[in-house]
């Protein structure tokens, strides 16, 4: 069946068609200029109409007027617009009170273009990417100066951001750090960003905070877990970590019941360091019987029998040993929670986000470095607020069925 073609507003119709007869396009780009064109005027126009309701009175209007004030010829004007800048003209009045709102006293830019201009500094493009791409696109220019006063706007609410309250109870926490090149005192120096992923008990992600430092520390890995306790949370059930030295310890003299998970994925990569190229697959598939096994029974005789198979591998088979209690306690819990708490992915997958802006080159500063990733992280925040971790339902199901989370959750899910 035909599907009805939509009927067009005969006075939309009767405008397109004249503005076709008066500037007759043959192209896109003729077209787009035919409405720069009619940008003015109707500005103008719309102007005219303020003025109008300002003074009381129509600009032909012979009757008597209200006061004593009068219009006072015009004021040139170049607007930047969507369409590219455009030269108006402002009517103005004599006592000057007039405050036209439409384009308000001294402003000369009408095209939001800040939140396109924060947008693509989101997305790592550097200010001369921003200022060429600004004048391709819109054709007018817009000077390094200008974007970094863009992007320094957004400091007040990455401050408040920093700061705020958290939520009380999360109950899966990702723990990462990545590296970036700060410029200080004349020396570019490596400097570490802490960053903590949580997911709530409602299923949602949320980036706990940003915090920088000269290195990875278990020291200042407890001073984030206490401030994230001094922003209002009071429980977390796991958190995944990569192998930290001291952050377990740290974790829990701030949070005590917490179960802190090493990453499996990293144990896999620490230890394929100690076996031959050519051995990797078969080894990383030993390896998958063990943590990958129905029950802790089953992933007991698969760890022996991996570790008779690669003995003649001892650093290998060393990294396993050493921590062999982080694969037995996933067998604790149900499958569903297992998939969530044996990998940081989920904070990875997220600093791989932080690393395509932040590969351009090193920071000036603190501030410009924080600036960057967390408009990144407002980005990330937008694909996040429509969605749930998936099988979460199942994941809390299976929680409340284990005296050690029934309560905690009950506490915290009504809050």
């Amino acid at each position: 069946m035909e599907m009805a073609r939509k009927k067009r507003d005969p006075k939309k119709v009767a405008l397109a068609q004249a503005i076709l007869e008066a500037y007759q396009p043959q192209t896109a780009q003729e077209m787009n200029n035919a409405l720069k064109d009619l940008f003015g005027p109707l500005m103008e126009s719309m102007l005219q109409g303020e003025l109008n309701h300002h003074l009381g009175y129509e600009s032909h209007d012979k009757g008597p007027k209200k006061d004593a004030n009068r219009r006072n010829g015009y004021g040139k004007k170049k607007l930047k617009t969507t369409q590219g800048e455009v030269e108006i003209e402002v009517p103005r009045d004599r006592n000057g009170s007039f405050e036209p709102q439409l384009v308000q006293k001294r402003q000369r830019d009408i095209s939001a273009i800040e939140q396109k201009v924060l947008s693509m500094y989101a997305r790592g493009m550097s200010q001369r990417d921003i200022s060429a791409t600004i004048e391709d696109i819109y054709g007018f220019s817009m000077s390094h100066e200008m974007i970094s006063e863009i992007t320094d706007s957004v400091l007040t609410e990455l401050e408040e951001w920093r700061n705020r309250p958290l939520k009380k109870c999360y109950a899966f926490v990702f723990v990462d750090c990545l590296y970036v090149t700060l410029r200080r005192e004349y020396e570019a120096k490596e400097c570490a960003v802490y960053v903590v992923l949580g997911y709530d008990i409602q299923g949602k992600k949320e980036i706990l905070g940003l915090w920088t430092s000269e290195s990875e520390s278990k020291n200042y890995w407890m001073q984030i877990f206490d401030e994230i306790r001094s922003r209002g949370v009071e429980d977390l059930f796991f958190i995944s970590m990569d192998g930290v030295s001291g952050l377990e310890a740290g974790a829990k003299a701030i949070f005590p019941q917490v179960v802190v998970q090493r990453c499996l994925v990293h144990m896999i990569r620490n230890s394929i360091k100690y076996v031959p190229a050519k051995e990797y697959k078969r080894f990383t598939q030993s390896l998958r019987k063990v943590y990958g096994a129905i029950n802790l029974k089953a992933a007991n005789t698969a760890f022996e029998q991996f570790c008779k198979e690669w003995a003649s591998y001892p650093g290998a088979i060393g990294v396993w040993e050493r921590n062999y209690h982080h694969v037995e306690q996933l067998y604790d819990y149900s499958s569903a929670v297992r998939k969530i708490m044996y990998t940081t992915n989920a904070i990875e997958a997220v600093n791989s986000s932080f690393r395509k802006v932040t590969k351009k080159g090193a920071f000036p500063n603190e501030s410009a470095l924080y600036k960057l990733l967390y408009l990144r992280i407002t980005e990330l925040e937008k694909k996040w607020a429509t969605g749930h971790i998936p099988n979460w339902s199942m994941v809390l199901n299976q929680l409340m069925m284990m005296d050690q989370f029934k309560e905690r959750i009950e506490r915290y899910l009504h809050l």
